[in-house]
Formats: C-alpha cells, structure tokens, sequence
C-alpha cells in the first residue's frame, strides 16, 4: 500500500512534500543529501547520502569564518 501525493508549484519548478513521519520512518532529516534515480524510467527512488566528510568539512568552515569573523558578526547580530 502506497501514499498518494500531488505535487505542488515552488517558483518555477514542482515540489513533492514528504511528511515528517515518513522521514522519521526512513531515518533521514532536513540536512540529510538524497540521491534520485529512476531504474525504470517511469519511478522514482530516492536513496540517504550519509556523507560523513561533507559534514566534516562544512563544520571546519563554519569554524574557521566564525573565528576570523567574530566581532563582525557579533556587530551583525
């Protein structure tokens, strides 16, 4: 048994909402890389990138602005 869904406009493109609950069942939240296929042409699957390096390499970055940019951003706060 599958969930029916409509998609909905979002600026020029089309959007699928994905209920909270489903995500929560598939073990994915909203920071969380999906790779799309289409093995058949006519379905979709999509499929969690656990991407460990990536989070890895984001915080370091985030890390390092924050700390070059301290008084700046207080200022901005």
């Amino acid at each position: 048994m599958g969930i029916t869904k409509q998609l909905t406009k979002h600026g020029n493109s089309f959007a699928l909402i994905i209920d909270k609950a489903i995500l929560e069942l598939i073990g994915i939240d909203t920071d969380a890389l999906i790779e799309i296929t289409s093995p058949d042409g006519h379905s979709l699957v999509l499929t969690p990138i656990e991407n460990h390096d990536h989070k890895k390499k984001f915080n370091r970055s985030l890390n390092k602005i924050n700390k070059k940019y301290k008084k700046t951003l207080k200022k901005l706060a």
